[in-house]
């Protein structure tokens, strides 16, 4: 694994993305998605200069944190949120992508007005399956968005940054983002700090920058396949 390496070309193809779609390359964002890592393997690319780290299962997050403390790191959480792990994530700091529910809202609200410090929150727009079926990959329906947003935006104890989704697997993302785009320029009208996109990974990337991601989550462009034990790679879907 050639993590400089890596690094430069996803750094490349984003730099590349935001110009085709006439935006500067400093607009979007670079989040390595490490989960499955080892914490030495995000201090390796930490060493090039990669701070943003996301992981999507609470105690791999909250277990890599603690070995990494004295690294300059920014964690967000990019998986399903249980309430009894959110409090933990919120507490470290952690950048939130996957508000979906009430729920969920209420407990970071709670933790962030404890802490002082308004927990960043991304909504998660559920965009469907490739056969436009809910719940595949989690997140809120479209519909419910809107109301989803103004809860966060109505919280002290909650920063909302904007929304997050990831497109439906094995179809074409554009549809998908361009939708995603749509539903985002309809809450930043209501809420003008929701600047932010969550969208596009390894191997969609660019489509999601072309449609406004101002975020991308990229996992296996920079870490590789890590194989399973039965030694079949693990389909990486950040």
């Amino acid at each position: 694994m050639n993590l400089a390496a890596n690094l430069r070309a996803v750094r490349s193809r984003i730099d590349a993305a935001a110009r085709a779609a006439g935006r500067e390359p400093s607009s979007v964002a670079l989040l390595a998605i490490s989960k499955t890592w080892s914490a030495e393997d995000v201090r390796s690319l930490a060493a090039l200069g990669q701070r943003e780290f996301g992981e999507n299962r609470a105690q791999e997050l909250l277990d890599k944190s603690r070995h990494l403390e004295d690294v300059d790191l920014r964690w967000h959480f990019v998986g399903q949120l249980q309430r009894n792990k959110a409090a933990a994530v919120a507490r470290l700091g952690a950048v939130v992508h996957s508000v979906d529910r009430e729920s969920l809202v209420h407990v970071l609200d709670r933790t962030g007005q404890q802490a002082g410090r308004p927990v960043e929150v991304f909504v998660q727009v559920d965009l469907g399956g490739p056969a436009g079926e809910l719940g595949a990959r989690g997140g809120a329906a479209a519909d419910d968005v809107p109301a989803l947003a103004d809860l966060v935006a109505d919280a002290s104890g909650l920063a909302l940054r904007g929304l997050m989704a990831v497109a439906p697997r094995g179809a074409d993302p554009v549809p998908a983002f361009e939708r995603l785009a749509d539903l985002a320029g309809r809450v930043r009208a209501d809420h003008p700090e929701a600047v932010d996109l969550s969208a596009g990974m390894s191997g969609d990337l660019e489509a999601a920058i072309a449609c406004g991601a101002t975020v991308v989550r990229v996992g296996t462009a920079l870490f590789g396949s890590r194989a399973l034990p039965s030694g079949r790679p693990q389909e990486s879907h950040r």
